[in-house]
């Protein structure tokens, strides 16, 4: 479950909360709620300060008992670094930080004064909204797959107060975000022997069924073939897993034209008879991450209840080897008719969603958006913290940047020029499914450009900011943030 939040105007000497959530700069200038609370406590903050054990360097914490004159039971002093310096990724942090900390302490609420801080060039519900969802963030637990153990008798943290006024919209915002990020973060992170095509499909199903005004539907591979999705069944032949065309509608728009977001759903990735090396490959089971954030992103605009239509596309398929597997060499006939020379099977994620992106066209969107973990390229080219955007629509690019940055869930446009298409020439098909050594999230953003022609379309790359890299690595959530900001930009 998210964090539950709410807004307060506690002063923050005298509120009786768990925990009194204060920070301090570099150069040992407190914030206003910090000045308050050394000024009660006899400069108790500034003796620490003094001494060296308290710094304000950004990204630290240092936890206060029982301070004298202070109400609360515990006042957490958060780094913020140089003030000078203070700018929208270092709030970020910083409430990183915030929620780090206090979701190890044994405490089920606190409240917060950060929030008053200002952050040139956001206002007031910008402050709120990114701070409710940084402690979120910071507060999700991943368990699904350990050990039953009884309930604890520590109190976990349950609920946040921020300190302000007229906030209520972007803590509805901030509440919706969470739980779709939630959601894209726990299938990412479930094991794939449970979350595999069926499990995917049935919670669609679940989140129809527990949402008014949710369509589900879910095509099985007979429906594919009726369809002629070629492309895609001949990604999922190789496994046990039968593959699912996951499609969830939401009519809160009237008979405007629908939002169509598409997401790559591979459930693992071996590479299919183009084996991946084994090292690493337990990562695989983030190749549905593009599913997993469409889903997510569905869900927080349900939650807001937005005035648009739209529909969600996963396509959800598992890429093994077997002997019925497909091979390099073999030639797919798509749903749109393209044919395609398979050149490496390790190439398949542009394999089932130019099939689910063909699909998506019978519902005549007026945008189409896809996510998928696509190409190690992208993670070369912009490591962890952006996303790679492509798109030959100027003003949607604009938009979807522009949602990224209000989010800190960031992309970085990548050319989608024509001059890249003559890489995916093919003497035996329409298209390959691989362009040459160079310049591989372009090209396979090119491949995906032939099955878009007429439409408004974007593509994210988010093989590099999906998840965090390592045994220990969790699922991000990306790009859920950006992806419901542009949504609730097209409702303003």
């Amino acid at each position: 479950m998210t964090l539950s939040f709410s807004m307060t105007q506690a002063s923050p000497e005298t509120a009786a909360t768990p925990c009194a959530v204060v920070g301090v700069f570099t150069d040992g200038r407190l914030t206003n709620a910090a000045e308050r609370i050394d000024a009660a406590s006899a400069g108790a903050i500034q003796r620490l300060i003094r001494t060296g054990d308290v710094s304000g360097k950004l990204g630290s914490s240092w936890l206060l008992h029982s301070l004298t004159g202070i109400a609360a039971e515990r006042v957490l002093l958060v780094g913020l670094g140089e003030q000078a310096k203070f700018d929208a990724a270092a709030f970020n942090r910083a409430l990183g930080e915030a929620g780090r900390a206090l979701s190890n302490l044994p405490i089920a609420s606190a409240t917060c004064w950060l929030t008053e801080i200002d952050v040139v060039g956001r206002d007031a519900a910008w402050i709120v909204r990114t701070a409710a969802l940084a402690i979120d963030h910071q507060a999700y637990r991943y368990t699904a797959t350990f050990k039953p153990r009884e309930k604890s008798a520590k109190a976990e943290l349950a609920s946040i107060a921020f300190v302000g006024e007229g906030a209520g919209p972007a803590l509805q915002q901030a509440t919706a975000m969470a739980r779709g990020v939630r959601l894209a973060r726990e299938l990412g992170n479930l094991p794939p022997n449970i979350c595999n095509p069926e499990y995917l499909a049935t919670r669609a199903r679940a989140m129809a069924s527990e949402h008014a005004g949710i369509s589900c539907e879910v095509l099985e591979r007979e429906d594919m073939e009726k369809l002629g999705m070629g492309s895609l069944l001949g990604v999922a032949r190789g496994s046990a897993n039968a593959p699912k065309l996951i499609v969830l509608r939401w009519n809160g728009g009237g008979s405007a034209k629908p939002y169509a977001l598409v997401g790559k759903g591979i459930t693992f990735d071996s590479g299919g008879l183009s084996l991946k090396p084994g090292a690493g490959m337990e990562e695989m089971k983030f190749d549905m991450c593009g599913a997993a954030g469409m889903l997510g992103t569905f869900l927080a605009a349900v939650e807001l209840a937005l005035p648009l239509n739209l529909v969600c596309i996963a396509a959800a398929v598992e890429n093994m080897p077997d002997g019925n597997a497909y091979r390099p060499s073999d030639v797919l006939t798509s749903m749109s008719g393209q044919t395609i020379e398979v050149l490496n099977t390790d190439a398949e994620g542009r394999l089932i969603l130019c099939d689910a992106l063909t699909y998506a066209q019978t519902f005549e969107p007026q945008v189409i958006i896809d996510a998928a973990t696509l190409t190690g390229a992208c993670v070369v080219a912009l490591g962890k913290y952006a996303s790679g955007l492509m798109s030959e629509d100027e003003e949607l690019a604009a938009q979807l940047l522009d949602a990224g940055n209000r989010t800190l869930d960031r992309a970085w446009r990548l050319p989608l020029w024509s001059d890249y298409q003559s890489s995916l020439d093919s003497a035996f098909a329409d298209v390959a499914n691989l362009g040459g050594k160079y310049a591989g999230a372009i090209t396979a953003a090119c491949f995906l450009s032939r099955f878009t022609s007429g439409y408004r379309w974007a593509h994210l790359d988010i093989a590099g900011s999906a998840w965090n890299e390592g045994r220990k690595g969790l699922a991000t959530g990306r790009p859920v943030p950006l992806l419901t900001q542009y949504l609730i930009d097209r409702c303003a």
